[in-house]
């Protein structure tokens, strides 16, 4: 997730799979759906950014499930910029969802992830 990039309260403002087999899925998304790729240093072994093929904008990112990935589901999994992640987690808990990670610390930004009262999966994020 770009650090610097501007969160609107509200946006989906990235995107991102975690799964064991990150290389494996990284491939599969490049051939389906023609994106490229580029590594990302997570200290030991490298997750990926997913870039548009003309612009090279990065739209998404798949990660190895290990290390600070390693409590998230296997699924693509959103995240939804609030103002305050300690607030909306809680909140979560009172209106019947679970707290899955979290929150904690990523760069510049906290975030957990969250299941709601069906079962549906999200992240929330904001900045610090």
């Amino acid at each position: 997730m770009a650090e610097s990039k501007k969160l609107a309260v509200g946006s989906i403002t990235w995107r991102d799979l975690t799964v064991k087999e990150a290389e494996q899925v990284r491939d599969f998304y490049s051939k389906v759906v023609g994106w490229k790729t580029s590594p990302v240093d997570m200290e030991g072994y490298d997750d990926f950014n997913m870039n548009l093929p003309g612009s090279g904008e990065t739209v998404a990112g798949i990660c190895h499930a290990r290390g600070p990935n390693a409590k998230l589901p296997a699924k693509w999994l959103i995240y939804i910029t609030v103002a305050d992640v300690d607030v909306s987690a809680k909140r979560c808990v009172e209106l019947g969802g679970k707290i899955i990670d979290g929150p904690k610390a990523m760069g510049d930004l906290q975030f957990c992830v969250i299941e709601d009262p069906v079962g549906a999966v999200a992240a929330l994020v904001c900045k610090k």
